[in-house]
């Protein structure tokens, strides 16, 4: 209900627990005569009959007649507007930039109000809440900051860090919560009305849901390559939690800073982590070392099958065309038999004779029967040297 608000209980008049009763002084509201919240407001409500004394006494010094003699029903009367006057002056309200005015009359929420100067009915009639819908909070689990001088140091809270995690480690967690009001006008009435202690309400339900996400995980990932993942889930989680609770509150980041091993065994948490570093990095070299040969290798080989291919393209075409000769001569051979003999006997000679050195001898001739032999390609070889070189 809107009066349960965030000062705790004690119905319209913000009595009870720290308020002190609908009459009563002490308290943060003063009562129904106090200046209520976002305005101010005095200590014990005001006698009334000595400030309508001390008013008139006042106002005998400015009005004719005046002198000590009472003021009469018209003075009364107006002591009575005037102090109306400053009461409903009191209903006068400015929203800043970023914020969101919400009115209450008669402690049920009756209008939303944006930036600029505003009414509503003043206390205890009507009241005004003035919330930061716009303004970025954030709070840590597992480590409490402290500013000391101009430096801000941090301790850490074991209490809120140490989790157990799914294979039964345990790891030292530290985060940060980034969280906003919901700006819609459900869920600023959900912010102001339905929680007590909204830091409190988001740190406990951060806590909780870090423990849960980790308590499903193994010590190995949440220490490795898994982080971004746990964050996503522990924000997915918080919110779906704070809406169950219609506390109008929006996560917006959660951001682990420390994830460890606990101080006691982290020597040797750190050396099964260079020993699995060491691992990955030999994996990693024989990765590239297989992707390197492997396709060299394949290559060789595919360079080996395409000239095989090729020679024997080669054989196959030359054994084709020596077949096809063949036939041809023997087509030439079987209509001029002698002729074509004489030929390929002439031919052969010519190969075999064409490069050797050439004596001829005529068994008719007389003599010796050696026929003298001019050889003029040799002498037209000689020629062309001796005339390279100089000789004539």
């Amino acid at each position: 209900m809107p009066w349960s608000n965030q000062s705790g209980g004690g119905g319209p008049w913000k009595g009870g627990g720290n308020n002190g009763g609908p009459w009563g002084g002490g308290g943060n509201n003063n009562g129904p005569w106090g200046g209520g919240p976002n305005r101010g407001g005095g200590g014990n409500p005001p006698d009334l009959e000595e400030l309508l004394r001390r008013t008139q006494d006042r106002m005998k010094t400015v009005l004719p007649g005046g002198g000590g003699r009472g003021l009469g029903f018209a003075g009364g009367a107006l002591v009575v507007t005037v102090l109306a006057g400053l009461w409903l002056a009191t209903g006068l309200y400015r929203v800043e930039e970023g914020e969101v005015g919400v009115e209450l009359v008669f402690g049920e929420v009756t209008s939303q109000t944006g930036t600029g100067l505003n009414y509503n009915w003043p206390y205890p009639i009507g009241e005004v809440y003035l919330p930061q819908v716009e303004l970025q909070r954030e709070m840590t689990v597992g480590v409490q900051e402290f500013v000391t001088g101009s430096q801000v140091r941090s301790q850490e809270v074991p209490a809120e860090s140490l989790m157990l995690t799914g294979d039964e480690n345990i790891v030292d967690v530290g985060f940060k919560v980034q969280w906003r009001i919901q700006n819609t006008s459900e869920g600023i009435a959900n912010f102001l009305f339905n929680i007590q202690n909204p830091e409190g309400t988001v740190k406990a339900v951060a806590e909780s849901a870090m423990r849960e996400v980790v308590g499903a995980s193994k010590i190995d990932a949440i220490l490795t390559e898994n982080r971004a993942s746990i964050q996503n889930d522990v924000s997915t989680l918080m919110q779906t939690t704070l809406d169950s609770y219609q506390a109008g509150i929006e996560i917006t980041e959660v951001q682990m800073q420390r994830v460890d091993p606990p101080q006691q065994v982290i020597d040797a948490f750190r050396d099964v982590q260079a020993a699995r570093a060491d691992n990955d990095r030999i994996k990693n070299e024989a990765t590239a070392y297989a992707n390197r040969v492997v396709p060299e290798a394949r290559g060789e080989a595919a360079r080996i099958l395409e000239a095989a291919a090729a020679y024997r393209e080669q054989t196959i075409a030359e054994a084709t065309g020596q077949s096809e000769r063949f036939n041809q001569i023997y087509e030439q051979y079987k209509n001029a038999p002698d002729v074509t003999r004489e030929r390929m006997y002439l031919e052969t000679l010519e190969k075999v004779l064409g490069s050797n050195a050439k004596i001829i001898i005529d068994s008719q001739a007389g003599g010796q029967g050696v026929v003298p032999y001019l050889p003029l390609n040799e002498l037209t070889g000689r020629s062309s040297v001796n005339r390279a070189g100089g000789v004539q």
